[in-house]
């Protein structure tokens, strides 16, 4: 789950020339060291599923506690596979979000269950356990919590939620590679979670993403689901899907994966001046206590968010809106149970919200710029 508009306005100042380079809101790291990766698998002949893939999920596991890892086509394929492993499907709702990427949506919908769209907690942008408890009927197999913008949710109180309706959760973990909550790492929390390696992930193989379990029999049924129903060539045991990870973004993978601890430090570092430097003139993210957030965005919340994206994108500055329209007031959900739902605080955050740069690869020059850039803004009202 991850995309958003590249500024919040369409129609856009003219830059100012002299400003130096624009400093883009998002920027993948990809080095020599992948490049080579990727030459290795190459010249090796096995391009799809193969020793990079099984390696990769080896080491990912380490992420999660030593849970089964199974390595997929796209952290969208990821949500799907997780939930029709499971058992999920017509008949069935499943409580999920509307401030998110569309594919925690599209995951339910794809595999014929119904979602039940609830409103976020303000202050993580998560699920808000009241209304979450609030949602569940008779109908209610699932609930399945964004760990949004690398906040983990408040898995304590949706996992008392979900036990006491004997549901499942799946965890959409696809912006939180790495988070924590207390000692438990994003990824352990629920029977099943979901990983994005999108471009612009913490981390990356191009495209790709994996589904972590502590339940073996899960585990296999997804890597059944993933390729075409079989573990065996031509011994199809059920009927599924191609959404198998190759060997390239596997080796991509593997290599970004012994970088991901330090660039979430530096997310972190890049973060705690951002607020140090900018809490005073708009409303900064918040982090629950216990919480180690990883920062896959910084977003903060504006009152008049257009014309600030305007104003830093005069100034060379990237910035993003993720998310300007909830997802149950999209296109493809126009038909359906959902439109009288009301959720205040998701159209609020939705009006609000502004993603500043973030990524590893800024420098000192570019905090300085993108603080230099929002508190002028102030002073040019």
């Amino acid at each position: 789950m991850t995309s958003g508009s590249s500024a919040a306005s369409k129609v856009l100042p003219a830059r100012d020339p002299t400003i130096g380079a624009r400093i883009p809101v998002a920027r993948p790291l990809i080095g020599e060291e992948e490049r080579q990766a990727v030459v290795r698998v190459l010249e090796s002949g096995h391009v799809v599923q193969g020793d990079q893939v099984a390696a990769f999920e080896h080491e990912f596991a380490d992420l999660v506690d030593g849970r089964e890892c199974v390595a997929v086509a796209s952290g969208t394929a990821a949500l799907q596979l997780g939930l029709l492993a499971a058992g999920i499907g017509p008949g069935d709702e499943v409580i999920v979000p509307s401030f998110t990427f569309a594919a925690t949506a599209n995951a339910v919908r794809l595999v014929g269950a119904l979602p039940v769209f609830v409103d976020i907690d303000p202050s993580s942008f998560c699920l808000e356990p009241a209304a979450v408890a609030a949602a569940v009927t008779p109908s209610t197999a699932a609930i399945v919590p964004v760990h949004l913008f690398g906040h983990v949710a408040d898995m304590d109180a949706i996992g008392r939620i979900a036990q006491r309706h004997h549901l499942l959760v799946l965890e959409d973990a696809a912006q939180a590679h790495g988070a924590r909550r207390g000692d438990r790492p994003a990824g352990t929390f629920g029977d099943l979670a979901a990983f994005s390696f999108y471009a612009t992930k913490n981390m990356t193989t191009g495209e790709g993403g994996l589904v972590a379990t502590a339940d073996k029999a899960l585990a296999r049924q997804i890597r059944l689901l993933r390729n075409q129903g079989m573990e065996r060539r031509y011994e199809h045991e059920i009927v599924g899907l191609n959404a198998r990870m190759t060997d390239l973004a596997a080796a991509i993978g593997r290599v970004q994966l012994s970088h991901l601890p330090g660039w979430n430090d530096a997310r972190r570092s890049h973060a705690a001046t951002l607020t140090a430097r900018l809490d005073d003139v708009v409303q900064t993210p918040t982090v629950a206590p216990g919480t180690t957030h990883v920062f896959h965005q910084y977003t903060l919340r504006h009152d008049d968010r257009d014309r600030l994206a305007q104003h830093l994108w005069a100034r060379g500055i990237d910035t993003a809106v993720h998310y300007p329209r909830p997802v149950h007031r999209m296109p493809a959900y126009a038909v359906g149970p959902w439109q009288d739902t009301d959720l205040p605080q998701t159209q609020r955050a939705c009006r609000e919200v502004l993603s500043l740069p973030v990524h590893p690869g800024l420098t000192d020059d570019d905090l300085d710029r993108i603080v230099a850039g929002v508190r002028s803004f102030g002073d040019a009202q």
